[in-house]
């Protein structure tokens, strides 16, 4: 997956730490676990052309986490920015 440029993207994390830099927007959610007004980040990837195909194959998208503690996380596909 490609890193996409989100809209309303207030920083960019983890490029001082050697990794390619991550454009992310702070929101606040309502969480069932946490409440209302639950501040998380929000970032966009976009498939490949070859991911995409393999997507629409029915590959499976995997989600992994550096570490050994996982914070909770949410996966979603949201429409394309228009413009």
């Amino acid at each position: 997956m490609m890193v996409a440029c989100i809209e309303g993207a207030a920083r960019h994390i983890g490029a001082s730490q050697g990794y390619e830099g991550l454009p992310v927007r702070d929101e606040l959610v309502n969480c069932t676990v946490n409440g209302p007004r639950t501040p998380c980040m929000t970032t966009a990837r976009t498939p490949t052309p070859q991911e995409l195909a393999a997507l629409l194959a029915g590959a499976s998208v995997h989600v992994c986490i550096l570490g050994t503690a996982h914070p909770p996380i949410t996966v979603s596909v949201r429409p394309p920015l228009e413009g």
